[in-house]
């Protein structure tokens, strides 16, 4: 390790941080999700959890990717180990692009986060691309195309859940140092 130039240091703990930061921050998701969640009574498989809230919560504080990974890898590995391995693909895609658009929306035009008006627009404005998924995964998983219409209310639910969770904690977690300090 003696013969790394300090700029190689700096940038091997920048991506260990960066890779850590990431693991947390899915476990984060993972744990959010399996916290509390209520199987629906309608729809084919739908939950009520504080995953969403999370996925928000990461994509608002630390932008896109970090947003993508977490929501595709905590709420991917929720599906597996919690015994909905059939849902993995489609929750993968889904919460990769919801949190992938969440980051970019309220991470756009210099803005790190800090705009509730574009938070709550880029939560908003992910919902639909995430239904648009659920729908398509559903309709390919059960050859029919009207059953997964369904699950739309209880997925709707959890997005206005998930942004009342994220809104306030955001708002709040963007004042302590870390925030102010490094996002």
């Amino acid at each position: 390790m003696q013969n790394i130039q300090p700029s190689a240091q700096s940038a091997t703990r920048a991506r260990t941080f960066d890779l850590v930061l990431t693991a947390i921050l899915s476990t984060l998701v993972l744990i959010s999700t399996m916290f509390i969640n209520i199987k629906l009574p309608i729809g084919q498989g739908g939950l009520i959890h504080l995953g969403t809230g999370a996925l928000f919560i990461v994509a608002i504080l630390f932008g896109p990717k970090k947003g993508a990974l977490a929501g595709a890898i905590g709420m991917g590995l929720f599906d597996i180990f919690g015994g909905w391995i059939i849902w993995a693909p489609t929750t993968i895609v889904a919460r990769a692009l919801q949190g992938y658009i969440v980051g970019k929306i309220a991470w756009s035009n210099g803005h790190r986060g800090d705009s509730v008006k574009l938070n709550i627009l880029a939560a908003v404005a992910s919902t639909p691309v995430m239904l648009a998924v659920y729908y398509i995964g559903q309709g390919i998983m059960y050859n029919n195309w009207v059953a997964p219409l369904a699950s739309i209310p209880g997925d709707l639910i959890q997005s206005v859940v998930g942004l009342l969770i994220a809104i306030p904690l955001c708002l709040a977690l963007k004042k302590t140092p870390f925030f102010r300090k490094n996002f």
